[in-house]
Protein backbone atom coordinates (compact mmCIF):
# COMPACT_ATOMS: atom_id res chain seq x y z
CA UNK A 1 0.00 0.00 0.00
CA UNK A 2 1.19 3.53 -0.73
CA UNK A 3 -1.75 5.79 -0.03
CA UNK A 4 -4.46 6.28 2.21
CA UNK A 5 -7.49 8.43 1.50
CA UNK A 6 -10.49 8.88 4.09
CA UNK A 7 -13.10 12.14 4.06
CA UNK A 8 -13.77 14.05 6.01
CA UNK A 9 -16.98 16.39 6.67
CA UNK A 10 -16.99 19.52 8.84
CA UNK A 11 -19.85 19.58 11.67
CA UNK A 12 -21.20 22.65 14.06
CA UNK A 13 -18.66 21.89 16.18
CA UNK A 14 -15.74 21.99 14.00
CA UNK A 15 -16.25 25.66 13.17
CA UNK A 16 -14.17 28.57 14.39
CA UNK A 17 -15.29 32.12 15.16
CA UNK A 18 -14.18 33.13 10.97
CA UNK A 19 -16.91 30.30 9.85
CA UNK A 20 -14.37 27.76 8.76
CA UNK A 21 -12.78 24.76 9.71
CA UNK A 22 -10.46 25.49 13.31
CA UNK A 23 -6.96 24.98 13.03
CA UNK A 24 -7.26 22.41 16.12
CA UNK A 25 -9.31 20.32 14.41
CA UNK A 26 -6.99 20.46 10.93
CA UNK A 27 -4.01 18.82 13.52
CA UNK A 28 -7.63 16.31 15.23
CA UNK A 29 -7.94 15.37 11.32
CA UNK A 30 -4.51 14.37 10.33
CA UNK A 31 -4.43 12.39 13.54
CA UNK A 32 -7.43 10.79 12.68
CA UNK A 33 -5.90 10.28 9.26
CA UNK A 34 -2.66 8.66 10.02
CA UNK A 35 -4.43 6.16 12.64
CA UNK A 36 -6.97 5.42 10.58
CA UNK A 37 -4.06 4.34 8.21
CA UNK A 38 -2.20 2.51 10.62
CA UNK A 39 -5.33 0.21 11.87
CA UNK A 40 -5.92 -0.08 7.92
CA UNK A 41 -2.30 -2.02 6.90
CA UNK A 42 -0.50 -2.94 10.04
CA UNK A 43 -0.47 -6.33 10.72
CA UNK A 44 -2.93 -7.41 14.27
CA UNK A 45 0.81 -7.94 15.73
CA UNK A 46 2.32 -4.78 15.32
CA UNK A 47 -1.33 -2.88 16.21
CA UNK A 48 -0.60 -5.15 19.30
CA UNK A 49 2.89 -4.21 20.16
CA UNK A 50 3.62 -0.73 18.61
CA UNK A 51 1.83 3.09 19.04
CA UNK A 52 3.14 6.00 17.67
CA UNK A 53 3.42 9.55 18.95
CA UNK A 54 3.68 12.67 16.86
CA UNK A 55 7.02 14.90 17.80
CA UNK A 56 6.23 17.38 15.31
CA UNK A 57 3.64 19.10 12.37
CA UNK A 58 4.25 21.35 9.96
CA UNK A 59 1.24 22.54 8.70
CA UNK A 60 -0.06 24.87 5.68
CA UNK A 61 -3.02 26.30 5.42
CA UNK A 62 -4.48 27.08 1.62
CA UNK A 63 -7.97 27.25 2.25
CA UNK A 64 -11.07 27.29 4.17
CA UNK A 65 -13.72 24.57 4.46
CA UNK A 66 -17.36 25.67 6.02
CA UNK A 67 -19.79 23.90 7.83
CA UNK A 68 -21.26 20.98 6.10
CA UNK A 69 -18.29 20.62 3.14
CA UNK A 70 -16.24 17.50 3.21
CA UNK A 71 -12.51 17.09 2.39
CA UNK A 72 -10.85 13.94 1.21
CA UNK A 73 -7.36 13.54 3.04
CA UNK A 74 -4.58 12.15 1.82
CA UNK A 75 -1.43 10.58 3.37
CA UNK A 76 1.48 8.59 2.67
CA UNK A 77 5.17 7.87 3.52
CA UNK A 78 7.61 9.28 0.94
CA UNK A 79 10.98 7.11 2.55
CA UNK A 80 12.67 5.15 4.63
CA UNK A 81 12.32 5.91 8.30
CA UNK A 82 15.36 7.46 10.32
CA UNK A 83 15.96 5.21 13.47
CA UNK A 84 12.62 5.47 15.62
CA UNK A 85 11.31 8.54 13.00
CA UNK A 86 9.80 9.04 10.13
CA UNK A 87 7.78 11.90 8.04
CA UNK A 88 4.53 10.83 7.19
CA UNK A 89 2.67 13.61 4.27
CA UNK A 90 -0.69 14.82 4.52
CA UNK A 91 -3.00 16.92 2.32
CA UNK A 92 -6.70 17.87 2.32
CA UNK A 93 -8.74 18.31 -0.75
CA UNK A 94 -11.81 20.36 -1.64
CA UNK A 95 -14.70 18.82 -3.54
CA UNK A 96 -13.23 20.26 -6.55
CA UNK A 97 -9.94 18.82 -5.83
CA UNK A 98 -7.98 21.53 -4.65
CA UNK A 99 -5.50 21.63 -1.90
CA UNK A 100 -6.77 23.26 1.12
CA UNK A 101 -4.65 22.08 3.91
CA UNK A 102 -1.28 20.37 3.29
CA UNK A 103 1.17 19.09 6.02
CA UNK A 104 4.33 16.77 6.76
CA UNK A 105 4.04 15.39 10.60
CA UNK A 106 6.58 13.60 12.03
CA UNK A 107 5.84 10.48 13.90
CA UNK A 108 7.94 8.12 16.68
CA UNK A 109 7.57 4.47 17.13
CA UNK A 110 7.08 3.75 21.08
CA UNK A 111 6.61 -0.28 22.46
CA UNK A 112 2.96 0.05 23.95
CA UNK A 113 4.19 -2.24 26.78
CA UNK A 114 6.91 -0.60 27.68
CA UNK A 115 6.44 3.52 26.32
CA UNK A 116 10.25 3.04 25.18
CA UNK A 117 11.21 4.44 21.61
CA UNK A 118 11.64 1.85 19.32
CA UNK A 119 13.75 1.73 15.90
CA UNK A 120 11.24 1.46 12.99
CA UNK A 121 12.32 -2.08 11.52
CA UNK A 122 11.65 -2.80 7.78
CA UNK A 123 8.83 -4.90 8.06
CA UNK A 124 6.84 -1.93 10.35
CA UNK A 125 7.41 0.47 7.55
CA UNK A 126 6.78 -1.40 4.51
CA UNK A 127 3.14 -1.66 4.67
CA UNK A 128 3.83 2.41 4.58
CA UNK A 129 6.56 2.99 1.91
CA UNK A 130 5.70 4.53 -1.51
CA UNK A 131 7.25 1.72 -4.01
CA UNK A 132 6.98 2.93 -7.87
CA UNK A 133 5.16 -0.69 -8.51
CA UNK A 134 2.68 -0.43 -5.84
CA UNK A 135 -0.87 1.18 -7.05
CA UNK A 136 -2.60 3.81 -5.26
CA UNK A 137 -5.18 2.77 -2.82
CA UNK A 138 -7.43 4.35 -0.43
CA UNK A 139 -10.10 2.90 2.21
CA UNK A 140 -11.82 4.34 5.43
CA UNK A 141 -15.44 5.36 5.24
CA UNK A 142 -16.74 9.46 5.51
CA UNK A 143 -16.52 10.68 9.13
CA UNK A 144 -19.71 12.84 9.69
Amino acid sequence: MTRFTRSFTATPADIDELGHVNNAVWVRWIQDLATSHWAAVAPAEHQAAFIWVVTRHEIDYRGNVREGKTVTGETWVPSAPKGARFDRHVRFLDAHGRVVVEAVTTWALLDRASGRLLRVRPEIAAPFLETKSSPARGGGSPQG
